[in-house]
């Protein structure tokens, strides 16, 4: 469910619990068990242990994050089940605020002082595997990982193990995201008011866009009103997903896909940030944002959801958790306000690009030497086979693992059930899905009758799972409209340079692509910026890239 809201869900976890562990006094095992005792469970990803097994970890912790049910990371209901179900005590070692974690993960790394095991980033995984901090999880994975979690990896079409595999031997076993893209969400109801239809094209968001500004949509008589919420994320990447509030969009409504890795005029890798259709793009969002259809403030608010949740904008980009977030909030200030999703704008062809993320973004490794490298992989496993039953919160240690198809699957699920022409039962051989019994036997609970009817007014927002419900039908209905047009990067490897130079390059392009936007820099600053970007590291990547790619 989204890189992003590495989805995912992202929008719907309301912890952010990047798990890793970390080694402590407390020791790995208490007692290690008999080889007899070992063989029996050998071959069970849900096998209890026959004794006790010590998993430390590390945990990031938001500060402002405020349990739903009172629990704390060391006091919980998943801890006590996994404790219950798989003989597994988790022992937090230490504990960060989520913006210190990488740092301090980092200093374990150098210093070779690490967790029993842990959930690190691409670049992580490549510092530990060249180091030999790490645990080879070949056969452990192939012994332990339960039949979903390999579904879901195997989805990928080898892309995900590719990532995770060094020398022949898989050193960590990598997540999986659910597919999604950034859809434009619009204010139905002010589109209602104003007589307008929902734009298609470039020309008619703007005109949209333009409406929303100056025809009073909110009835307040005053001219308080946005077109398009912003932020200045500005577009997805071929490492991550879309941000929040992204024009990735209309990007790619020109053909210009900024942050991918696409074929140039020779046939070799280009960065798409430095082509020419870019630079057009460009042009056209400086205009947009200097006729005032673009929040103003898009480099100024604390966040561009601000906007939404008050009820002055009218547009925004965002992925199908906008049910999750923001719009909750944005109900809470207007119960009325019918936020709709749609696949546009188009392009001149009449089709919906969208870019395909990579959908591996984070590692679940086990420290070299470590008596039970199988107990992280077990614990995952519970986590994806009984996530609706215990919720979301303090997952610790936890890699996130979602068919590629989730969101669509799950949505065609629930339209059926809705029509009658397919029963809750029909889907019990679904075990990866993990959310879709529990969607699939309320559904009816939160969407209201008539059920082809998809307006804010036919639905029970009261109904504990209604921001699912809502998120699903509204928000991922697009991801079977005809006229999307996936579209793969070339590549999805960081590459050697990229680890010590890629930072200040995406440093550099976003600076320089918000002043052209914001008028602070004239739109031929763009050639001086791709100039820039090839000389302090760019020509190199784009090298290796050719490499990786060939």
């Amino acid at each position: 469910m989204s890189k992003k809201m590495t989805m995912a869900l992202l929008a719907a976890a309301m912890v952010s619990a990047t798990a890793c562990s970390s080694k402590s006094s407390t020791p790995s095992t208490t007692t290690k068990p008999d080889a007899s005792s070992q063989s029996a469970v050998a071959a069970d990803p849900f096998g209890k242990s026959a004794e006790p097994v010590t998993l430390n970890i590390a945990y990031s912790v938001d500060p402002n994050f405020k349990s739903s049910k009172g629990e704390t990371p060391d006091n919980n209901v998943w801890k006590t089940a996994i404790k219950d179900n798989l003989n597994i005590d988790i022992k937090i070692a230490w504990q960060v605020a989520k913006e210190n974690f990488d740092q301090k993960m980092n200093l374990a790394i150098a210093s070779n002082d690490l967790p029993d095991a842990m959930v690190v980033s691409q670049v992580q995984l490549n510092q530990m595997v060249k180091a030999g901090e790490l645990e080879d999880l070949t056969d452990v994975y192939n012994k332990y990982a339960s039949p979903a979690v390999k579904k879901i990896i195997d989805s990928t079409d080898g892309l995900a193990k590719s990532q995770v595999t060094f020398g022949g031997k898989m050193m960590a076993v990598p997540s999986v995201t659910a597919e999604d893209f950034s859809w434009l969400w619009i204010r139905k109801d002010w589109l209602d008011k104003l007589g307008l239809q929902p734009p298609k094209t470039i020309e008619d968001l703007e005109k949209v866009a333009k409406a929303f500004v100056e025809q009073d949509p909110d009835g307040n008589g005053k001219a308080d009103t946005i077109g398009l919420a912003a932020g200045t994320g500005l577009f997805n990447d071929f490492i991550q997903g879309p941000p929040n509030f992204d024009v990735s969009a209309i990007f790619s409504a020109y053909n210009a896909y900024p942050g991918y890795w696409v074929k140039g005029t020779d046939g070799k890798p280009v960065y798409g940030s430095t082509m020419p259709e870019t630079k057009t793009a460009l042009a056209k969002l400086r205009d947009m944002y200097a006729k005032g259809l673009i929040d103003k403030e898009i480099g100024i608010r604390k966040a561009p959801e601000e906007v939404v949740i008050n009820g002055k904008a009218g547009l925004f980009f965002c992925g199908f958790y906008g049910g999750y977030w923001p719009l909750p909030s944005a109900w809470k200030n207007d119960p009325q306000a019918n936020w709709q999703a749609y696949a546009v704008p188009l392009d001149a062809k009449g089709k919906y690009n969208v870019m395909r993320t990579n959908p591996t973004n984070t590692f679940l490794v086990v420290r070299k030497g470590y008596a039970h490298p199988e107990a992280p992989i077990k614990m995952n496993n519970f986590y994806l086979r009984d996530e609706s039953k215990y919720g979301n919160e303090f997952m610790l240690a936890r890699n996130f693992f979602a068919p590629l198809d989730e969101i669509g699957y799950e949505m065609k699920a629930a339209k059926e059930v809705l029509a009658g022409t397919k029963k809750p039962e029909d889907y019990t051989d679904s075990a990866e899905y993990k959310l879709l019994n529990n969607t699939l036997k309320t559904i009816k609970s939160s969407k209201l009758q008539p059920y082809d009817n998809l307006d804010i007014k036919y639905w029970n927002k009261d109904d504990k799972d209604f921001m699912r419900a809502y998120s699903l039908l509204v928000g991922a209905k697009a991801h079977f409209d005809p006229n999307v047009n996936k579209i793969n990067s070339l590549s999805y490897t960081r590459t050697k340079t990229m680890e010590s130079k890629w930072t200040n390059l995406i440093k550099m392009e976003k600076e320089a692509f918000l002043k052209i936007i914001m008028g602070a820099a004239p739109i031929d600053s763009f050639d001086q910026f791709v100039q820039d970007w090839k000389k302090q590291g760019g020509d190199q990547v784009t090298s290796e890239v050719a490499e990786t790619v060939k």
